[in-house]
């Protein structure tokens, strides 16, 4: 009997190994099939998660970079408010 981590398995190899020992197969056919239909489902989950996970990447950046301007129009605002008080100062 051979034994492989299934973490190292593609869907590929599994059905590789099924077919390489096929006086195993009759038996496990059924439990394979749901491995390999579990790895096909985490497969798309993964895929599914990482095309998220790059979304809302995106979406972080964005929120910087708006966040980094807010504080920019919010510094020259503060400059523009002290330089006003300046001038009033220096009116009296």
């Amino acid at each position: 009997m051979h034994f492989v981590s299934l973490t190292s398995l593609s869907r590929t190899t599994i059905v590789w190994l099924r077919e390489s020992l096929p006086q195993y197969t009759r038996m496990a056919d059924n439990p394979l099939k749901d491995l390999e239909n579990k790895i096909d489902e985490l497969i798309a989950l993964c895929e599914e998660l990482n095309r998220e996970n790059a979304g809302l990447k995106r979406e972080l950046a964005g929120w910087r970079d708006e966040r980094k301007d807010l504080l920019d129009k919010n510094e020259l605002a503060r400059s523009k408010v002290e330089a006003m008080i300046e001038r009033l100062r220096t009116m009296e």
